[in-house]
């Protein structure tokens, strides 16, 4: 069995992974540092940057004991070299780097993007090609996956992702940091109303980019309404009305989420038009938590007689195992990157898309 050390700091989770060549997690460790960045309402890169340094190295010994490893045992060394935070990307590949030439390891610098994109390879060995829902705080993108390293991507948003949108809407309802759950909690607590006969209030809200030929996104309007709709019940960053609160909160999410499943079936036409057989839909990123979203594209992928793999939640969200995944696979195709590699804040997984207004 081929060892793969994975290391994730491009955001602001510091986590550290081994994974084995037989679909194992032998031993996962990752640091949440929602704590620090909560009283800002969002991630701040400074802060990010220097608690990645301060616990790397401590979650690394942590995650090797709890293997019962050494690095001498380790086969491959593996890191996320962007897109994401310079700092915390320059702390973590760092790192690798000292491994790889210390213990003469091979090591593998890769796309954040990519780490999600195969994580369901890891889960569900998911067949090529498929199609891949990426939704995260800083990403939203619809992808066809045809091969490790072969990523053509259908549609992008045009100006925010749907997890900054969930951040940002939080952030106006006072429903604190990370928004994307706070969202999601508010939102079952006005279905839950609902169910036991209480009053509810649907805010109407618009759904952009519905029905358009590309599979684009757009959240930006979205945001606008939510701003003028929580203005209407008092001054923003006051305390709203709880229950009017968690119903614009529901409102939100059915809109967004109506956006997000108009879009995948907008996709998924094209494809069917190409005659490509598709293995299944592969949703990934922070926002494919969300309980709601997949019920929706599950709904949606029985309409196509399509199977649908979202992994579970904790390897949704930002994780060193699907970096050691992504390393592995890689490996398996002979690859192996220079001590001179460098960080990179912007790496797009499909560098020649361009957007399509059709």
């Amino acid at each position: 069995m081929t060892i793969a050390l994975g290391i994730e700091t491009s955001c602001d989770e510091t986590a550290v992974a081994l994974v084995g060549s037989d679909r194992r997690i032998l031993a996962q460790s990752i640091l949440s540092q929602i704590a620090e960045h909560r009283p800002y309402g969002g991630v701040v890169p400074e802060i990010a940057a220097r608690n990645h340094l301060i616990h790397l190295r401590p979650l690394l010994e942590k995650t090797l004991q709890q293997a019962q490893l050494s690095l001498d045992q380790i086969d491959v060394i593996a890191a996320t070299a962007g897109p994401g935070l310079i700092g915390g990307l320059i702390v973590g590949l760092t790192m690798a780097k000292s491994i790889a030439l210390a213990k003469s390891k091979p090591l593998i610098a890769l796309n954040h993007l990519e780490g999600h994109a195969l994580t369901a390879r890891l889960t569900d060995a998911v067949e090529f090609p498929y199609i891949l829902l990426l939704v995260s705080g800083g990403h939203c993108q619809l992808l066809l996956v045809k091969a490790v390293g072969d990523y053509q991507c259908l549609g992008t948003t045009l100006d925010d992702a749907l997890g900054e949108a969930f951040d940002k809407v939080a952030k106006m309802l006072g429903l604190g940091f990370p928004g994307g759950p706070a969202v999601e909690a508010a939102a079952k607590q006005s279905t839950l109303r609902a169910q036991q006969g209480g009053k509810i209030q649907s805010f109407p809200l618009p759904r952009p980019m519905w029905g358009r030929p590309d599979p684009n996104f757009s959240f930006s309007g979205l945001k606008t309404a939510v701003y003028q709709q929580a203005s209407s019940l008092g001054p923003v960053g006051s305390q709203l009305p709880l229950a009017a609160v968690q119903d614009l909160a529901a409102s939100f999410q059915a809109a967004a989420i109506d956006c997000i499943i108009d879009r995948v079936d907008c996709a998924l036409k094209r494809i069917k038009q190409q005659k490509i057989t598709l293995k299944g839909l592969v949703a990934a990123g922070g926002v494919a938590s969300n309980q709601f979203l997949r019920q929706k594209l599950q709904a949606l992928c029985g309409q196509y007689h399509l199977p649908c793999i979202i992994p579970p939640p904790a390897l949704c969200t930002d994780n060193a195992a699907m970096i050691a995944w992504a390393g592995l696979e890689w490996f398996k195709k002979g690859r192996q990157d220079g001590l001179d590699t460098l960080p990179r804040p912007r790496w797009p997984l499909d560098p020649n898309f361009t957007v399509s207004y059709s």
